[in-house]
């Protein structure tokens, strides 16, 4: 397993700067324990994201549960989610909080391109660096 080389503590005055799955996008993300509910906040340029935290705990459960590699689905808030994969999870009324992770209205998709990253990094996970149809396995 390779150790990942990263910036910052993830705490919102020195967050750790990551990138997108594909490698294609920079961003800053940081654990906001403070917040009601607990929340992993994403900055990507000017737009601020967030997801409740259990996300993490949560993602890796049901990665652990399906044994093997789940294609990320990325999709926006406005477009369906591919069912069986990471995105689709991350909206299903059938998850641990019955929908959306996301916690910001209209900013509630691409939950699989900014939490899986943290998840790698955190060493829960591997997760594929392609162009495209990148997909993570618990570890």
């Amino acid at each position: 397993m390779t150790i990942l080389q990263v910036n910052g503590s993830g705490t919102p005055s020195d967050p750790w700067i990551l990138k997108t799955p594909p490698g294609t996008s920079e961003y800053k993300v940081y654990r906001d324990e403070a917040a009601n509910p607990p929340a992993l906040c994403c900055e990507v340029g000017t737009t601020k994201l967030s997801y409740q935290l259990r996300c993490i705990e949560d993602l890796h459960a049901m990665l652990k549960a399906h044994g093997d590699w789940m294609a990320l689905g990325i999709a926006d808030e406005q477009k369906p989610a591919k069912e069986d994969t990471v995105e689709g999870w991350g909206r299903s009324p059938s998850n641990p909080v019955g929908g959306w992770y996301g916690l910001k209205k209209g900013l509630r998709g691409r939950f699989a391109m900014y939490v899986p990253p943290v998840m790698e990094i955190l060493g829960l996970v591997e997760l594929e660096h392609n162009p495209k149809n990148n997909r993570m396995r618990a570890i």
